[in-house]
């Protein structure tokens, strides 16, 4: 029995029993305080605890789930995955011990044939609440099940509450034994492995308070309404009724598992450290293949993190089967294949999906390459040296400069035996918090060893004097050519230039580095980036566009004023709609990331649903009415705990040292720690003007505008824009609106009278089709390729018609149409040819698959896909093969 078509059973089953179908919550969790969604009875929480009125007596559902905080055994046991999916069946206030009892052995026990599962009843143990006579009387007396098989245990086993004053309850575990082979007797409570819980039903009806821990609490009372909260894990489910041996090997897992055996060429089964390895990557594949569904991408914190981690754990464990090539690209097609029939946007989103996946694969291999080579030597100077832990700051160099995880460090690390000076590494990235974040790895750097910036950060730190000087002079401390420190660079070479001072501005906070040039005698180097490697150290990418610089030769650092005045003006542009943002959706909207660069910004903020036009305008409004107000902009250094005191804001995480730069813009209506450059006044800003607002993950959304100039460029086309509209179109500009919706309906009619006409073409094929009919077989079939077709509806429409022009012989109908350049098949049978055996559901998916592509359906009708268009008449021909061989 297939994964997917337990869960529709399960659906099915609990539909007939009156309960509403609710669709899978999105695995990003609406609750800020998880990242995902990590059991079943996450979407339902608002409801069991009454906070919110439930909107359905009954629901059932099939939730998809992810936990990473076991992440380590995954592969070493029978059930630990990290994507799993339960089936869930919710009674708000209706039924109650009784009805969720009998249902579950309902479902569990009747013959598959009339939609259960068919399992054996004497291989059903159950436990209930140490107290609960209820429970045991009913799974006893009502439900028939032998006292022997019924234990009863404490509330460690069998009682359920969320860990806060609120609603609880005793819960009923349903547990299959798996036989003496996998343990010894006695039920449950002797042991686990032979008895594996398969559903755990809870029945919430206490109101407990005093929650001291996951045991120790008050039951002061009875809820109002007592609910109904069950959990069934569809894995488990899936691997006993399919008789493997873990969730790895079940139909939506094994494929790729089977895809790492072939690749790597070695055995499942063989040995133990390469089995924990494939299903790490079977494990591991389906989880970010899910979370890539979900809109999660690839990122150093939060989600995206936890998806990069399993991504990365998936390479390094087919580097250690010996696979060092990209195998996404052969391993996530195949996940999607096993996973598309449960979730279809898998397939649908799969270009996003594959884009992502096989980038990440891409940067984290060229990560390896670099990275490895270190962390090996590393490792054995530390084993030489005797020590029992590699070093935080040679863990930090890797995570710093080679991106690589400090969790995949420390697994390498414990491999050979050694464990991290976490602590080190800690204080480490505290002190250096910037540059862990995503876009630091986008950098295009060659650096070969951190040591190189840390003997000039030793000569003191870089002097920045570009908040009041746009030009300053100083001298060349060092240069770096490909990674490596050289005395000169000449014409044409891209290097980096280390000065003891300069007016260049490094980015940071979100603003871009500044433009400009370096001049000395005799050379002049063109700034293409300006960044800060290690705290204090400020390293200038240049290109030598004239002469020869050389290590210590003096150097004027150049600023570009109109450039560095539109960062400026972009910056104070930012902390203006940041305010504005607060102001009208309250404090709650706060910033999560920012980009500054002349002209533009771009703000992230915490925030859960799109904003209304008139919010929008609402927030543009308020920013450039602060704009006109022309609000003083000042700036002051204190100690954090003095801004702290004052208001500011400290943004997203950041880490700040013991002294701090304050930017008060109007005074306390914005107040935040910011060490980038900024207008005197407001009115220097010009002009803000958002040109978008979007999502940027379940919780973050983003606004977009443009600053100054380019908002003045921009409002100036639109009105050119409009300006044509109205000429074109002959139409006054207060009624261009409704003359475009007017086009648009016409335009619409005029598409739906071209569909009819299409529609009756088609129709008018009907008798010519029909009189193609042949014998194929105990069939008469219809096998033809219309060619270029509207949709697949249009071929649907089109096989029905000819069958029922067939009438009662036993008839086939297969036709085939390109729409949008995928080819589609549509297979239908009559009654008389599905009694001489002819499956419609079947037919189709052997067509499919001669398309490149999978299908299935009904008996009566079924549609199928693919990718090769040339292969039409081929999928044909192998309906007519089938059905001849009958």
């Amino acid at each position: 029995m297939k994964t997917a078509d337990i869960a529709q059973r399960y659906l099915d089953f609990f539909q007939r029993k009156n309960h509403t179908i609710v669709p899978s919550a999105s695995l990003v969790s609406d609750d800020p305080s998880i990242l995902f969604t990590i059991a079943g009875m996450v979407p339902f929480i608002p409801y069991l605890t009454g906070v919110v009125p439930a909107p359905y007596p009954r629901a059932a559902d099939v939730q998809k789930c992810i936990r990473t905080n076991d992440i380590e055994e995954v592969g070493k046991t029978a059930r630990h995955g990290t994507f799993f999916q339960m089936l869930g069946n919710w009674s708000f206030g209706d039924y109650f011990k009784e009805g969720a009892i009998t249902m579950a052995w309902e479902f569990l026990t009747s013959a598959e044939e009339y939609g259960g599962l068919g399992f054996d009843p004497d291989r059903l143990w159950v436990t209930v609440f140490e107290t609960d006579d209820e429970a045991e009387s009913i799974w006893r007396d009502v439900v028939g099940l032998p006292a022997e098989r019924i234990q009863r245990l404490g509330r460690a086993d069998n009682y359920w509450h969320t860990g806060q004053p609120g609603p609880g309850g005793p819960d009923s575990e349903i547990f299959y034994d798996r036989g003496p082979e996998y343990g010894k007797d006695g039920g449950p409570a002797a042991d686990d492995d032979r008895y594996m819980e398969i559903w755990n039903l809870v029945f919430m009806q206490d109101l407990i308070t005093n929650v001291r821990s996951g045991v120790d609490f008050d039951i002061v009372g009875e809820l109002p309404h007592k609910n109904i909260d069950t959990g069934m894990g569809l894995e488990r489910i899936a691997f006993l009724k399919q008789g493997v041996e873990n969730m790895y090997e079940i139909d939506q897992v094994r494929p790729v598992l089977d895809k790492a055996v072939e690749l790597s060429g070695r055995a499942y089964g063989a040995d133990h450290a390469d089995d924990v390895r494939f299903r790490v990557i079977a494990d591991h594949v389906r989880s970010a293949l899910m979370l890539l569904s979900d809109g999660v991408t690839p990122s150093n914190e939060g989600r995206g993190y936890i998806l990069r981690r399993l991504m990365r754990r998936t390479i390094r464990s087919m580097r250690l089967l010996g696979v060092e090539r990209a195998t996404f690209p052969e391993l996530f097609p195949v996940s999607r294949d096993a996973m598309k029939a449960g979730y279809p946007v898998v397939e649908s989103d799969w270009e996003r999906i594959s884009t992502y996946a096989y980038a990440e694969e891409q940067t984290f291999l060229r990560t390896l390459a670099s990275g490895s080579a270190i962390l090996d030597e590393a490792v054995e100077a530390t084993k030489k040296s005797g020590s029992a832990a590699l070093a935080g700051d040679e863990a930090f160099l890797l995570h710093d400069t080679y991106g690589f995880p400090i969790d995949l460090t420390v697994e390498i690390a414990e491999e050979a035996g050694l464990s991290v000076d976490r602590d080190a590494f800690n204080e480490l990235m505290q002190a250096q918090r910037a540059r862990a974040k995503a876009d630091a790895k986008s950098r295009k750097r060659a650096i070969a060893d951190l040591s190189v910036y840390r003997d000039f950060r030793a000569q003191g730190e870089t002097v920045f004097t570009g908040y009041t000087e746009l030009e300053t002079g100083s001298r060349v401390l060092g240069i770096l050519v490909d990674g490596l420190s050289v005395d000169r660079a000449g014409v044409g070479t891209v290097a980096e230039v280390i000065l003891a001072e300069t007016a260049l501005y490094a980015e940071s906070g979100g603003q871009v580095a500044d433009k400009g040039v370096i001049v000395g005698p005799g050379y002049e180097l063109d700034v293409l980036d300006v960044q800060k490697p290690v705290p204090g150290l400020v390293s200038h990418t240049v290109e030598v566009i004239d002469g020869e610089v050389a290590v210590g030769m003096a150097a004027t650092t150049v600023v570009d004023a109109a450039n560095r005045h539109a960062a400026r003006q972009a910056h104070s542009a930012t902390h203006l709609v940041h305010a504005a943002l607060r102001d009208t959706l309250g404090k709650s909207a706060t910033q999560s990331g920012s980009l500054n660069r002349a002209g533009y910004m771009r703000f992230d903020f915490s925030w859960s649903q799109a904003l209304s036009g008139a919010t929008k305008s609402e927030i543009e409004e308020i920013t450039n009415n602060a704009i006109a107000a022309n609000l003083e902009v000042t700036t002051r250094v204190m100690s954090l705990d003095e801004a702290k005191a004052a208001g500011a804001m400290a943004l997203f995480g950041e880490k700040y040292g013991s002294v701090v730069r304050m930017v008060d813009i109007g005074g306390p209506w914005s107040r935040e720690l910011c060490a980038g450059t900024h207008v005197a006044a407001s009115s220097e800003i010009g002009l803000v003007s958002l040109i978008g607002e979007s999502s940027v993950g379940a919780s973050n959304r983003r606004v977009e505008a443009l600053v100054g100039q380019d908002a003045f460029r921009e409002l100036v086309a639109e009105r050119t824009l409009v300006n044509e509209l109205t000429a074109s179109l002959k139409t006054p500009r207060d009624q261009l609106t409704s003359r475009i919706a007017e086009l648009s309906a016409n335009l619409k009619t005029a598409e739906k009278k071209i569909a009819a006409f299409e529609a009756r073409a088609l129709a008018d094929q009907v008798p010519a089709l029909a009189q193609t009919a042949s014998a194929e077989g105990p069939y008469q079939v219809v096998t033809a390729d219309l060619g270029a077709v509207g949709s697949a509806d249009d071929v649907r429409s089109l096989v029905n018609s000819v069958r029922e022009r067939l009438g009662s012989v036993p008839a086939v109908v297969a036709l085939a149409g390109v729409a949008g350049e995928r080819p589609t098949v549509v297979v239908a049978t009559n009654p008389a040819a599905r009694d001489a055996g002819a499956k419609a559901g079947a037919l189709a998916k052997i067509a499919a698959g001669v398309l490149g592509g999978g299908g299935g359906g009904r008996d009566d009708m079924a549609q199928g896909g693919g990718t090769d268009a040339s292969a039409v008449d081929a999928a044909l021909r192998a309906v007519r093969d089938e059905l001849g061989r009958a």
